[in-house]
């Protein structure tokens, strides 16, 4: 099949290969995106973390919490220009976007637009977005929400005015300067280091196992290990996955604020020995504006 320009370009924005070894893995992968990246991989020629998720799209990310701190929702509303998204008219409209999300029982984003608008309910969601798209006179969208509910604690964190925002749920049982301060920083520690999962414990053997097989025929691909026996290579990039599971598992990732490189997890134990209570990360949702688009 043909292999056009625009491919080859997002294959390049996706991994940072040069532009005829992203063209060479697109003739190889008959296409195939996904499989082209790994072929990259698998010859050193892209990073390990894909870039998948390029930033494609304006608008923000806004949280909303319940008095009680047991249940928080994040949404992302998409618009065509930062000018608009900066807007206070658009803000106020994703406010409330988020006040309805926080209370909706919709299990995903086409039932929540088909529900009544809260603050119209002559409206639905959707209708209520059409208005709104015409008073501001640029196309929206509301793409996407996710809620938490606990009987621990919740907090929320917005970066960079609305350009990423993020929900850390702790199982604790108490509260305070102190744990809001501590959960606020892990936000943050979301925010800026984009991990994939908690914990190693949530991490899925078919993901370790397709990232195994990425880093052994890299390490084939190299000529230093052209004489090494397949045992011996197995090994040496076992402790590149480990590596890599580190980098993308939040309480195993160094805390970016510590002065004596602890981990996350040591972090939350100290707080917490530190208090006399209980607090464990158990969840956290990370909201980018347009990545993935």
């Amino acid at each position: 099949m043909a292999i056009t320009a625009a491919q080859v370009k997002e294959l390049r924005e996706m991994t940072g290969a040069g532009m005829m070894d992203c063209k060479k893995a697109l003739a190889a992968t008959e296409g195939n995106m996904e499989a082209a990246v790994d072929f990259l991989r698998e010859k050193g020629l892209a990073t390990a973390q894909k870039k998948a998720s390029r930033i494609a799209a304006e608008g923000i990310v806004a949280t909303a919490l319940s008095e009680d701190g047991k249940k928080a929702v994040a949404v992302e509303v998409n618009a065509e220009t930062d000018f608009v998204a900066k807007n206070e008219k658009f803000r106020n409209y994703v406010a409330d976007v988020a006040a309805q999300a926080l209370n909706t029982t919709a299990a995903d984003i086409d039932a929540f637009m088909a529900e009544p608008w809260a603050l119209d309910t002559t409206k639905t969601v959707k209708e209520a977005l059409a208005a709104q798209i015409a008073v501001i006179g640029e196309n929206m969208n509301i793409r996407r929400f996710a809620k938490i509910s606990t009987d621990g604690h919740i907090v929320s964190y917005i970066h960079a005015g609305g350009k990423i925002g993020v929900l850390v749920e702790a199982d604790t049982d108490a509260s305070g300067e102190a744990i809001d301060e501590c959960m606020k920083n892990i936000a943050m520690q979301v925010a800026a280091m984009n991990p994939k999962y908690v914990s190693t414990d949530e991490v899925s053997e078919e993901y370790k196992a397709h990232e195994l097989e990425i880093l052994v025929a890299q390490a084939k691909n190299d000529p230093k290990n052209a004489n090494k026996p397949d045992n011996i290579i197995e090994k040496m990039v076992q402790g590149r996955l480990n590596k890599e599971l580190k980098e993308v598992c939040l309480l195993e990732q160094e805390y970016v604020k510590a002065e004596n490189k602890e981990s996350v997890a040591q972090y939350v134990a100290n707080v917490a020995k530190a208090n006399g209570c209980k607090l464990a990360i158990k969840k956290f949702v990370r909201f980018e504006t347009g990545e993935g688009l």
